[in-house]
């Protein structure tokens, strides 16, 4: 008469293998994709009409090329040098005619301010990073957010972030968000 081979109690296999699956979630280190916080603008009515014409002036054209290079306003530029270059610009601190035109505009909490009208335009290739887009980002966002830090302390005595809600949005209003990103192309290689 043949033996029989004893066989393995599996019946809490299962069990054992949730807790193992349970504790490694909850042990282990998960990595979080970049990403950018912006609130989108709500859909056009279909009949909506065009947009007014922007003068050249009042746009500042940021490229980035399918080897994640910069270009400024048709000139070959460096990420380290973004943030400034933004601020100087929608800032426009001397008045500068190559610069954006300023409005004049009532804010409550802040009186008559002068209001930038430039407009920074983003425009990357389908080749372009997204480590790369996501930087140009950053640094777009970090110039605007200084912009109203400097005020938000100039006017209130403290920084954007500790402001009320009211004074965030007279902040918000004499320093819009004013970034336009256009559809990928394939932009043209620079030297």
């Amino acid at each position: 008469m043949g033996r029989k081979t004893p066989g393995l109690n599996t019946s809490s296999m299962s069990d054992i293998s949730f807790l193992l699956l349970a504790f490694f979630l909850l042990v282990s280190n998960i990595n979080t994709d970049q990403g950018i916080a912006r609130r989108l603008p709500p859909p056009l009515p279909p009949n909506q009409p065009k947009p007014p014409e922007v003068k050249e002036r009042n746009i500042f054209v940021v490229k980035i090329n399918s080897k994640d290079r910069l270009l400024f306003n048709g000139e070959v530029g460096d990420i380290r040098d973004l943030r400034d270059r933004a601020k100087e610009f929608l800032g426009n601190p001397s008045n500068s005619p190559e610069l954006p035109e300023k409005i004049s505009m009532d804010i409550p909490l802040l009186g008559s301010m002068e209001v930038s009208k430039g407009i920074i335009s983003l425009q990357n290739d389908r080749g372009t990073s997204y480590d790369m887009y996501v930087a140009v980002q950053n640094e777009l966002t970090a110039a605007i957010n200084e912009m109203r830090n400097e005020l938000s302390v100039t006017k209130f005595g403290r920084r954007y972030a500790d402001l009320t809600k009211s004074q965030a949005e007279a902040v918000d209003q004499a320093i819009p968000i004013a970034i336009s990103e256009a559809e990928p192309t394939k932009i043209g290689e620079q030297k």
